[in-house]
């Protein structure tokens, strides 16, 4: 099957909207201060690999655990919840006790759920249904390869912006993310009781 380029755009659209690369900034930016440092190539392989095995095998993946993608996406909320909580009330219970576990934040939070959360995994099975998987493999990569400039220049940016704006596009963002945890859990909490 030859390559499609516009469903390669169409499927990239959708997963930068989800993934959200531009709101997570001032949560990598956060995270970066709070354990001293972020493997920008091992968060963005990680999170590309968790997208491409969900690609292929997430919907048989959740059936064999005994879990639903609606429970998946309530769990997934609930982690993005207190994440949104820091950046809004500048309080911290995601705790670093070591360098090694300060090292772990490139997979958790940032892997996932920040890039490979319930939102953009949910959307991979259902691209999936609609698009090749060619086409959607390869918009996986190219938001991974942007995925990776941003957190490797996320220093930068932080100067760029400064200190203040920082602190204040945390607070927005910070009631962004809020919402949408809010939004995701209260719409697949319905389907779960419904």
């Amino acid at each position: 099957m030859p390559l499609d380029f516009k469903e390669i755009f169409t499927a990239f659209m959708i997963l930068f909207a989800v993934i959200d690369i531009i709101g997570n900034i001032p949560i990598i930016i956060d995270l970066r201060k709070k354990t001293g440092s972020i493997q920008s190539e091992k968060a963005s392989i990680v999170a590309g690999a968790i997208m491409i095995i969900f690609l292929f095998a997430g919907q048989r993946l959740l059936t064999f655990l005994g879990v639903d993608v609606h429970s998946f996406a309530v769990a997934g909320s609930l982690i993005l919840f207190f994440i949104a909580l820091e950046m809004i009330l500048g309080i911290t219970l995601y705790k670093e006790e070591d360098e090694e576990e300060a090292l772990n934040a490139s997979v958790f939070p940032i892997a996932f759920p920040l890039i490979a959360g319930p939102g953009s995994l949910t959307t991979l099975l259902s691209l999936r249904a609609e698009y090749q998987w060619q086409n959607i493999l390869i918009a996986i990569l190219l938001n991974m390869i942007l995925m990776f400039f941003v957190l490797k220049t996320s220093s930068k940016i932080e100067k760029f912006i400064g200190a203040n704006g920082i602190k204040i596009i945390r607070k927005i963002f910070g009631v962004v993310l809020l919402a949408i945890s809010v939004k995701l859990f209260a719409a697949n909490f319905k389907v779960l009781f419904a």
